[in-house]
């Protein structure tokens, strides 16, 4: 635990939040942010400051919690999807974000916009011949990076 995190803080239940699901390795609380009624976030207990720090094995069950609310979202607040970020901008404690989605844009926190008439494109498509030179770098470096798979130790 991370004494000044504020995740740590909720998890070691010093801090008091709105708790949809804990065991011994997780949590899901509702944000007092939300950017839509029922958004949750996910958090392991332990700190670890990077998603792709937290060991396979937490983050496959983190990644299962996530599908268990999203269901329960879906079926509460009558959405068709949910949708899912991990951002860690805020707070440097890994977390996943559960937000149902009335709209496609609520996954991009619109109604958080003051300028509610703004409209959001798609990006421009990328060249072909960039896309797989990036993929390529990409691929690469993934193989060069030993994956532990959920299970292995």
């Amino acid at each position: 635990m991370s004494s000044n995190c504020l995740f740590c803080r909720i998890a070691a239940q010093q801090i008091p939040a709105h708790v949809v699901y804990q065991d011994d390795s997780l949590m899901a609380f509702l944000d007092i942010h939300p950017a839509r009624e029922g958004h949750t976030l996910i958090i392991p207990r332990e700190h670890h400051p990077y998603f792709e720090d937290i060991p396979p094995a937490l983050m496959v069950r983190m990644t299962l919690l996530a599908q268990r609310v999203a269901r329960a979202q879906k079926k509460l607040f009558k959405v068709e999807r949910v949708g899912m970020a991990i951002t860690g901008v805020h707070v440097a404690h890994a977390h996943i974000h559960l937000i149902p989605m009335a709209t496609p844009n609520d996954i991009l926190l619109l109604p958080l916009v003051e300028q509610q008439d703004l409209t959001v494109a798609l990006p421009p498509q990328a060249e072909s011949g960039q896309l797989a030179l990036t993929a390529t770098r990409i691929g690469q470096a993934v193989a060069q990076d030993s994956i532990e798979q959920p299970g292995d130790s």
